[in-house]
């Protein structure tokens, strides 16, 4: 299949998809315990004033009148205003979007970086005490809840030796362009960054190890290694690329495990990303904030989806689109 005809295939697929999450998401968050409209008005709110916020929101509708309202509105375009604020949706996500990409990309780029490294070197060794150690390792790693690593790295590192910041992505008083600028970032994204990464790395040592131990057990290796190619050019330029596969599916389909963790971590650093978007807008019940920014996860979900299998066919020359 041409290629621009896939991508644009696949695009189209995101409309039924996103209609669907849309109305799941609607439901679930209507479903919730609790009336907006008190939380919006104030628990000592008389009737009047509270039938005027309901009408005021659309509250007062029957929940299928409610849905389609809602649907028609993002169809246009709008993710309508937040409850809170009273600012456009779409603008409060974007602007909370590069925090989050810089959080989110960063610690997984360095997982799948260090993860495939250490899969890769311990893999040359199958069996061997190292092997063992640092694959019981991984588990553990792994299986490591991210809201507690958080916590123990603030106490450890923030609190105990007050090597990194506590929360925040910048300092008040630190610089506000310029290389400080930059260097005022990175030194507070050191222990958000760590809890991430610590929690993913493992399953890709585990995966890149178990990937590279079975092609380095295929016929053509054999044939490569006793045609004379030496080990280090056998491994890149052979088995690693196929190797690479299994790491690259899991991390489109990890995305949307990371960005579940980055709402736990930038609630507990405190990073003005989506994560923390979200938490806010649940605790407000600002059920707008809350249903654009699923609808914005859902949609960098699918297209992380869509840009796996076009890295998959580019690894594999079997795979046609």
């Amino acid at each position: 299949m041409n290629l621009r005809r896939y991508v644009v295939l696949r695009l189209l697929q995101l409309v039924p998809v996103t209609l669907v999450v849309i109305i799941i998401n609607f439901l679930l968050v209507h479903l919730a315990p609790g009336d907006v409209s008190i939380i919006l008005a104030g628990d000592t709110a008389d009737p009047a004033y509270l039938a005027a916020i309901r009408e005021r929101y659309g509250l007062d509708r029957p929940f299928l009148e409610q849905l389609w309202r809602y649907l028609v509105q993002v169809g246009s375009g709008d993710l309508g205003l937040s409850f809170r604020s009273r600012e456009p949706v779409f603008a409060e996500i974007m602007s909370r979007v590069p925090a989050t990409l810089l959080l989110v990309g960063t610690s997984l780029g360095l997982s799948v970086i260090i993860g495939t490294v250490i899969g890769t070197w311990i893999a040359r060794r199958p069996g061997s005490t190292t092997d063992s150690v640092v694959s019981a390792l991984a588990v553990g790693l792994f299986s490591v809840p991210v809201f507690w690593l958080g916590l123990m790295l603030v106490l450890f590192f923030a609190v105990q030796l007050q090597m990194f910041p506590a929360m925040g992505m910048s300092s008040v008083d630190g610089p506000r362009e310029g290389p400080g600028r930059i260097l005022d970032i990175l030194h507070h994204m050191v222990l958000p960054v760590l809890a991430l990464m610590t929690v993913s790395v493992g399953q890709y040592v585990r995966l890149a190890r178990s990937a590279v131990a079975e092609v380095m057990g295929e016929s053509y290796i054999t044939t490569v290694r006793a045609i004379g190619f030496p080990d280090r050019t056998i491994m890149m330029h052979y088995a690693l690329r196929n190797a690479l596969l299994p790491v690259v599916t899991v991390l489109g389909l990890q995305l949307g495990l990371v960005l579940t963790g980055a709402v736990l971590t930038e609630t507990v650093f405190s990073w003005p990303g989506l994560g923390r978007l979200i938490y806010d807008a649940i605790l407000a019940r600002d059920t707008p904030v809350i249903m654009g920014a699923f609808i914005a996860m859902s949609v960098t979900v699918a297209f992380a989806s869509l840009i796996t299998d076009l890295v998959y066919a580019f690894l594999d020359p079997r795979v046609t689109l």
